[in-house]
């Protein structure tokens, strides 16, 4: 009972934290900050994907975006190495930031470690915690994302498309594949012979 009063506060404290996003959107008629739909969404496909994940799973998901609105990408050069580094900062104020919550919530640093490992993209393909994250985060952009990114994006040609989603798929582990080929997703429909066009050449 204790365990599960710790996990709710720790929850509740990053809901409260990703509720401070001033940019919104728009899911099914209701209104949400940006981050705290994202977390929602991370969460949702999740339980759906892997509904026997634990505590620590849980919340390196709930808080995989926690306060990203607070590293913009216009801080940093518009170039490659721009977006990496932003991307490098991102992985390392997420993981930092769950960390301080965790503690806020009451885990021990053991606990606070292994979910800062996961948030903080460390040890991929090697760690099954950040994979887990890998998964259920390529997952989701596919559903809800992957749609409106192209939208973004009209001066991507076929052949960068199938890059990105070439470079999604293989971040993804075969588990996860195989969840969004068997209708474990919903693919975005214009998109779908494409993202089929990029897995047949994969």
């Amino acid at each position: 009972m204790y365990q599960q009063q710790i996990f709710d506060r720790a929850i509740a404290l990053i809901d409260a934290a990703n509720s401070k996003d001033l940019n919104h959107e728009i899911s099914d008629g209701q209104t949400w900050p940006k981050e705290l739909l994202y977390s929602h969404r991370m969460s949702d496909m999740l339980q759906r994907y892997a509904p026997n994940a634990d505590d620590a799973n849980k919340l390196a998901i709930r808080a995989q975006h926690i306060e990203r609105w607070k590293l913009s990408r216009n801080d940093y050069p518009a170039n490659r190495q721009g977006y990496l580094k932003w991307r490098t900062d991102l992985y390392t104020f997420h993981a930092h930031t769950t960390a301080k919550l965790l503690k806020q919530a009451g885990y021990a640093e053991k606990f606070i470690d292994c979910v800062k490992q996961a948030v903080g993209k460390k040890s991929l393909k090697t760690n099954p915690n950040t994979q887990l994250l890998e998964d259920v985060t390529d997952l989701v952009f596919i559903e809800y994302y992957m749609l409106n990114f192209t939208a973004k994006h009209p001066e991507y040609d076929e052949e960068k498309w199938l890059r990105i989603i070439r470079k999604t798929w293989k971040k993804m582990s075969n588990n996860a594949q195989q969840f969004a080929l068997s209708g474990g997703i919903t693919l975005p429909e214009l998109l779908i012979p494409l993202i089929q066009k990029a897995i047949s050449a994969n």
